[in-house]
């Protein structure tokens, strides 16, 4: 089967979002297409511009609309900007489809991302505009070799360390391919004096002793780690560690994470915003906040040959609905909510928007009154893996070593269990998150303090994660979607082939103005 091939049937079965990540492990998928500060080129003789929605999109085209001579206005649902790009800190209040309402019980300083978490290194438009408007970073650790890998039908339920997995998988590996290289199955296929290199290179990748095997040994405790490690004095000596089978590691399953940091959006370096992601589309919103009017819900987004119209209401004030008119239009609301609002697009934009559905995903962030998971367990960031409903845990990335409370990213699941979990209340997906890393982590049950959980599904601004195309949904409608309709064009992660990540509602953001632009200034 040809590469191409293969990715068409995992886009088809599985979605865009797969096929991606599938085309990064094999060394397609392209990196950003950003190459750095848009140039609006022609003068757009003060036409005016709405923009429905301050997330990371919206937010993009204010800025560089107004340096190009446009009249701004920005229209937003929330009271805050940033959209799906959101932290909840200690104070903040959150109230989801269904009613419940949440006050977030966090010490200062302590947050979780219910949205993005991440930044990786090639993201450059991202990363540009976190330059350009003072927002610090920090490390954000993907892969961290102490944490744990998880699975309730493996090694007794009991947790095992990242480098564990990985070294005897390596380790059994290398084995088998020395051992074949050793009865000559090679030959043929690799040269004599090529043989001898794979083999010393084996023996160094795969921790494998003088004759070649995957034992218990110093070189392999090297990678695993020992049962006594390397100490001083007259005890010093290390005991090596005992791997485990090849029948045990293949049986576990657990190998399937340890290719997880291979991901081209997942390789070192990933960067987060010092104090959460949210301070991201805060240092935007900075630049263009005289421009956003607050507390909108669009109802209705109506044009003609003389402008664009947008009915909203005041989610604060209530009140008779008010209007907005511009020239043009740039709305970045997700599909899920745009399908919700009378909208006078061509039948083609029209389909499209309402041809995609959004990913459900939930997060839980949980608080302990110790960072134990330090203190005791040596895990400074990165991420636990499990095949139990939560998924993963995410360890801070900051603060190391700090007295006092942490803050777990708890649960982070999508797929069936993302529906099981938003289908519940706040409080019980907390009761889940704790029951079932209490399994990773006994100290769970003694140390919470209190947490926060979002189902992206009740998210009242998003109605879901993230768009999910899958090759052929993009194949009938993603140009449609694309297009300048009239008046009006759309941006966001949903019109790019990023979807779930910031790069892509920036980059569509950019792509969606500079054609937008083009139309004005020939108009």
């Amino acid at each position: 089967m040809k590469r191409r091939d293969l990715l068409t049937l995992i886009g088809t079965v599985a979605g865009s979002a797969v096929m991606y990540q599938a085309a990064t492990s094999l060394g397609l998928a392209a990196e950003t297409t950003y190459k750095g500060p848009i140039k609006l080129d022609g003068n757009p003789k003060g036409a005016s511009i709405l923009i429905l929605g301050a997330g990371v999109a919206g937010l993009v085209a204010a800025i560089e609309l107004r340096k190009a001579g446009y009249k701004v206005q920005v229209l937003e649902y929330r009271e805050k900007a940033g959209g799906r790009s959101w932290s909840l800190r200690g104070g903040d209040t959150y109230t989801e489809l269904g009613g419940f309402k949440q006050t977030v019980g966090f010490d200062q300083g302590l947050y979780v991302n219910p949205g993005p978490w991440r930044i990786p290194y090639h993201h450059r438009a991202v990363l540009d505009y976190c330059h350009r408007y003072g927002v610090a970073l920090e490390p954000f650790n993907q892969v961290n070799y102490n944490a744990y890998l998880h699975s309730a039908k493996a090694y007794g339920g009991k947790p095992q360390r990242f480098r564990e997995i990985q070294a005897d998988y390596h380790g059994h590996v290398a084995e088998l391919l020395a051992k074949l290289t050793g009865q000559k199955a090679l030959d043929g296929t690799v040269s004599k004096e090529d043989q001898e290199k794979l083999l010393e290179s084996l023996r160094a990748w795969g921790g494998l002793d003088k004759n070649y095997a995957y034992a218990a040994s110093l070189e392999s405790s090297n990678l695993r780690g020992y049962d006594k490690a390397p100490g001083g004095g007259m005890d010093g000596a290390p005991v090596p560690s005992t791997p485990a089978s090849l029948s045990d590691v293949m049986q576990g399953g657990l190998w399937r994470y340890l290719g997880m940091g291979l991901h081209d959006e997942f390789q070192s370096t990933i960067f987060q915003p010092v104090g959460g992601m949210d301070q991201f589309p805060t240092a935007l919103a900075r630049e263009v906040k005289d421009l956003i009017r607050f507390n909108t819900k669009v109802t209705e987004i109506h044009q003609d040959d003389h402008g664009v119209t947008v009915t909203y209401t005041d989610t604060v004030k209530g009140g008779a609905p008010q209007t907005a008119k511009a020239d043009w239009c740039l709305c970045t609301i997700p599909l899920s909510v745009l399908s919700q609002i009378k909208l006078n697009v061509g039948p083609k934009m029209a389909n499209a928007i309402s041809a995609v559905p959004y990913e459900a995903a939930a997060k839980v962030g949980l608080q302990f009154k110790r960072r134990f998971w330090e203190q005791d367990e040596a895990i400074y960031g990165g991420i636990s893996f499990t095949d139990l409903p939560i998924a993963m845990i995410g360890y801070p990335n900051s603060g190391y070593g700090s007295p006092g409370k942490g803050v777990l990213l708890g649960t982070y699941v999508f797929g069936a269990y993302a529906m099981e979990y938003t289908a519940l209340p706040p409080e019980e997906r907390i009761k889940r998150a704790l029951a079932y890393g209490a399994q990773i982590h006994p100290q769970y049950a003694k140390e919470f303090d209190n947490g926060v959980a979002v189902g992206w599904h009740r998210v009242p601004w998003t109605l879901g994660c993230h768009a999910s195309w899958t090759e052929e949904s993009r194949a009938a409608h993603y140009q449609d979607l694309c297009q300048v309709d009239g008046r009006i064009a759309l941006a966001g992660e949903h019109a790019s082939y990023i979807t779930g990540w910031q790069e892509g509602a920036v980059l569509s953001s950019l792509d969606a103005i500079s054609r937008l632009h083009k139309r004005v200034v020939a108009a």
